[in-house]
């Protein structure tokens, strides 16, 4: 009979054979891990040439691939409704052909961006002979965690291999084999290349993705995409950085001096047009002067559209039958076609709310009057706030990124959608010929010239 070990502080009762396992899973991810860095350092110093013709290979593998990837999405999408799969995570899971097909032509984008690394910051002459660069470099080897959407592996691999970073994929359990037949398809482009194949791995258990939490040595980021809870339990529990963002809780303000047909666009855009993406609104804000007018021209095309509104006392006495919003409701991300409405007095009370109960994700105005988008746009704190456009633009591969490894909702960059730029860093590099500190030391010390060139 196995051993059985009662760990401390817990109630799991541990077989020796079960402790046997997760030690060698652990070593093995070591090895993984440096087996990733190591094909990371030799892509860094690769050409632009190469990196691009890497990312046409996996490209063309991926289409070469397409009804593998397509059917092991179906199997997925099966299980997972058999599972009681959430509906928007279900949305999030599906991997169609237009999908793919739209997920090929991100990573032929990336390929056209210019190459991040190598850029010269500064090039400045300290002394005669003695010169600084400031020049930009890869991050070394992320760690990407994310949930569902399986094409996000696809990516995030683009990104990567463009900007000289490894990267170590965790897909959700639920479209496990989504993930494992585009990553194959990955490594077998690259592997007709220059870069090498353990540039891009992928792990399938959550016991991996504890262990990659530790493994502070050998990754440089770790990329949560996720819910609430657990990027802050990645946050939590790891020595690692982190960035990303824990809700979407998005709003739209509609000002007195909207447009009202606009804003109704706008609003049924940002919130129908994708409602389990991260970036579709939650929460909509109507100024008093104008909400008994837009309120019951927007809730008519929301309800032909199936969506619950869920309102305060103001925007109920003007649409009556709709539910009640609570507290909570200003401070959860439905994903769903649920939307919580709010009447407020005036522009100070719309950002006040925001501010309170956003998640700095990305919020906007819709407004005629200048000085008050002006005002939003300026008192707003989030990484994305928008003017009489949907809050759905914010994306990397809109934006023109090509594509994006996550959105940071952090204070500090890099922050909004995370493209090619936001997974380099710099190093400083100084080259001389036998200069020395002490000569601008002292009594007799000589100036530096700090000059640019």
């Amino acid at each position: 009979m196995s051993k059985r070990y009662l760990f401390p502080q817990t109630d799991k009762i541990i077989t020796f054979a079960a402790m046997t396992i997760a030690i060698n899973n652990a070593s093995t991810l070591i090895e993984t891990a440096k087996r990733t860095r190591l094909a990371a350092l030799k892509l860094a110093v690769l050409s632009t040439e190469a990196k691009n013709q890497a990312i046409e290979a996996v490209a063309k593998a991926l289409e070469s691939a397409k009804d593998d990837i397509l059917q092991a999405n179906i199997a997925d999408c099966e299980t997972a409704m058999a599972d009681g799969i959430a509906k928007p995570l279900y949305k999030r899971l599906q991997l169609d052909e237009h999908k793919l097909r739209d997920a090929i032509a991100g990573v032929r984008d990336v390929g056209k961006l210019a190459d991040p690394v190598g850029a010269v910051q500064i090039h400045r002459e300290i002394d005669t002979g003695l010169v600084l660069k400031r020049v930009t470099c890869p991050l070394g080897v992320l760690g990407v965690i994310f949930e569902a959407r399986p094409e996000a592996a696809i990516q995030i691999a683009s990104l990567a291999i463009k900007s000289g970073n490894g990267v170590i994929l965790k897909g959700g359990k639920e479209a496990i084999l989504s993930c494992e037949a585009i990553v194959k398809a990955i490594k077998e482009g690259l592997s007709k290349t220059t870069v090498s194949s353990d540039v891009v791995q992928l792990l399938t258990t959550r016991e991996e993705t504890l262990e990659m939490l530790k493994l502070d040595k050998y990754l440089d980021l770790i990329i949560p995409r996720g819910s609430n809870s657990f990027v802050r339990f990645v946050q939590e529990n790891t020595r690692i950085p982190v960035l990303g963002h824990a809700d979407g809780i998005c709003h739209l303000y509609i000002d007195k001096a909207a447009d009202v047909d606009k804003a109704v666009a706008i609003t049924v855009d940002a919130k129908i047009q994708y409602p389990a993406a991260c970036n579709a609104i939650e929460t909509l804000l109507v100024h008093d002067h104008i909400a008994s007018v837009f309120l019951l021209k927007v809730a008519a095309a929301l309800k032909t559209l199936n969506v619950e509104l869920r309102g305060d006392k103001a925007s109920r006495e003007i649409l009556p039958n709709i539910g009640v919003a609570t507290e909570t409701d200003w401070e959860t991300e439905y994903s769903d076609l649920v939307l919580s409405v709010k009447v407020v007095e005036d522009l100070e009370e719309a950002i006040a709310h925001i501010n309170e109960y956003g998640s700095k994700h990305t919020d906007g105005i819709v407004t005629e009057d200048a000085t008050a988008a002006d005002t939003f746009l300026a008192m707003v704190n989030a990484a994305g706030v928008y003017h009489n456009c949907s809050t759905r633009f914010s994306d990397g591969f809109r934006y023109g990124f090509g594509a994006e490894v996550g959105v940071s909702t952090q204070q500090m960059p890099p922050r909004g959608p995370v493209g090619l730029e936001g997974l380099v860093t710099y190093k400083y590099q100084m080259v001389g010929d036998g200069h020395i500190v002490s000569t601008y030391t002292g009594a007799d010390a000589k100036s530096f010239t700090h000059r640019d060139l």
